[in-house]
């Protein structure tokens, strides 16, 4: 389904201006609304030095304007005109926020341009079905008056390809009367064959250069020879024409990650309350643990989506250190992050539509519990990991995780918490669970080393003391070298330097231990090797 706004910068104004209901019907509006409604009103930007209308509203269309008019002859011709100035990122957002919105159709919604939507509804359109009725209508009728109430003018069209969705909506047979245009399936070629060649979404230079040689309508290079007109307009009109008629594929980008599992509830009377709120999650959660359970499956990262009446969505996410599915675990987890949000989530009028999605999910394995049923040291911690993710935010709560790499400092990395998995959190090489090995290095490395002066027999022998920090330290015992050669390929140093590193494990007089590297081969890679401390043995 697509979606066309065409006087989206003008309806933003009347928005801010009029309420955000200025466009509902006839009984729902007052006399400020309609005013908005028949004052001519238009947005300039300037374009080559020159101020030209942007956008414009439907009462100055209907005086005769049109997009990209020099904003001077608009004022000439109609004095009363209202004029304000572009913000296209006001717009992006506007949109960006009716996409979210639109979220509660399908979750696989994608922004077309800088004013349309489409929206994949394959699969749920039936949801609208009722009393024998089509879904499709029924679900486009609802969007459309639902924006409609809102404030927007909007046009919608559903066919089996995005290209002939966007070409009816934005081409309809009826400009007047009803916004929506369905084409039944499998009617894409009749639905586009009389509209003009700019509903194939072609280049502006491509569309003039076909006007000028007689081509004006989709009907008139239809059924024409392909080879010419690649030769003469390019690929991208047959590319355009094979998408709008379903010859090839045209995927949909959505904004949002689709997630895995899905569990909502409408309402017909708004809940605003906090309590209510948590019963209805506490209910979906419900509804996603039996889903997870069927699929040997837990919830690594849930996300709550709340509708308001007037449009407006509200999302919060928690994350968890382990498989979840347990209902209880996810309320206390948003229970949480509702709390921590506070003020910022406005129930208004109150939310018509609330689902809880999973964002991630993870095989989970039973784990047999001990005899007492209480909680295990891991369990302990991967509920402080989510609770404190809840509460400060999932990337303020990381861990470390194994580095497949040579130089000890890039050997971790620090990344959020809840999205490591299990079965990565060692080194390769190492077991989980197995027999702790003898500490060959230190657990806390000193970043970045620090320089030390050493002393040793020999250019590549082992150092016989080191002053570091001002105090002189006489070494007794020493074991080594373990050499670590520099990545060869490009940028895998991290930008460390590329000499080779002989590491040693030293114990000075008084029983304290030292890790000590010597970078660069004498006379091969420098003529003065330096030493550095990395790290300290506990």
């Amino acid at each position: 389904m697509s979606l066309w706004f065409p006087t989206l910068p003008t309806d933003r104004l009347e928005r801010r201006q009029a309420g955000r209901s200025w466009h509902s019907p006839e009984r729902f509006r007052d006399k400020k609304s309609a005013d908005a409604e028949a004052f001519p009103r238009a947005i300039s930007s300037r374009v080559r030095n020159a101020e030209r209308i942007y956008a414009l509203n439907a009462a100055a269309m209907k005086l005769g304007l049109r997009k990209g008019e020099a904003l001077a002859d608009a004022r000439a011709r109609i004095p009363a005109l209202a004029v304000e100035e572009a913000d296209e990122a006001a717009d992006a957002c506007l949109l960006a926020a009716l996409a979210d919105w639109c979220d509660r159709y399908t979750p696989l919604v994608a922004l077309d341009g800088t004013d349309g939507l489409l929206l994949d509804i394959t699969g749920c359109a039936h949801l609208f079905a009722k009393g024998g009725e089509d879904g499709e209508a029924r679900l486009a009728d609802d969007c459309v008056s639902r924006l409609g109430a809102q404030g927007f003018s909007v046009r919608a069209g559903i066919a089996d390809t995005a290209g002939a969705a966007w070409a009816v909506a934005h081409f309809p047979a009826k400009r007047e009367g009803i916004p929506v245009t369905i084409v039944p399936p499998g009617g894409a070629r009749e639905a586009i064959t009389l509209l003009p060649l700019a509903a194939l979404r072609l280049e502006e230079a491509v569309s003039a250069r076909l006007e000028r040689v007689g081509l004006k309508s989709v009907e008139d290079v239809l059924d024409r020879p392909r080879a010419p007109l690649a030769a003469r307009f390019g690929t991208g009109l047959i590319r355009r024409l094979d998408q709008a008629l379903g010859f090839e594929d045209e995927p949909i980008s959505p904004r949002l990650a689709s997630p895995a599992l899905v569990a909502e509830r409408r309402f017909f009377e708004p809940v605003s309350r906090t309590d209510d709120v948590k019963g209805v999650i506490f209910s979906l959660a419900r509804q996603l643990a039996g889903a997870l359970e069927r699929r040997g499956e837990g919830g690594r990262a849930f996300e709550l989506a709340l509708f308001r009446v007037d449009g407006v969505v509200s999302r919060a996410m928690v994350g968890t250190s382990r498989p979840l599915r347990a209902p209880e675990r996810v309320l206390s987890l948003f229970s949480e992050k509702l709390g921590n949000l506070g003020d910022e989530l406005d129930a208004g009028f109150g939310f018509d539509l609330i689902r809880l999605g999973v964002i991630e999910a993870q095989r989970e394995n039973p784990a047999q519990a001990d005899m007492t049923g209480g909680a295990t040291l891991e369990d302990d911690l991967s509920d402080l990991v989510d609770r404190l993710g809840a509460r400060l935010g999932l990337a303020r709560v990381a861990r470390f995780l194994p580095c497949d790499r040579h130089l000890p400092e890039a050997r971790q990395a620090l990344v959020p918490a809840a999205t490591v998995r299990d079965d990565v959190l060692v080194w390769s090489g190492e077991a989980p669970g197995g027999e702790e090995a003898p500490l060959i290095r230190p657990l806390r490395l000193i970043d970045p080393p620090e320089p030390v002066e050493a002393i040793a027999m020999v250019p590549e022998g082992p150092p016989l003391r080191f002053r570091w920090r001002k105090a002189l330290y006489e070494v007794a015992a020493s074991e080594g070298p373990e050499r670590i050669a520099p990545p060869w390929w490009p940028g895998g140093h991290g930008g460390n330097s590329l000499l080779t590193r002989d590491y040693f494990r030293v114990e000075d007089r008084a029983g304290r231990h030292f890790w000590l590297y010597r970078e660069g081969l004498y006379e091969r890679e420098t003529e003065v090797p330096r030493w550095y401390l990395q790290g300290l043995f506990g």
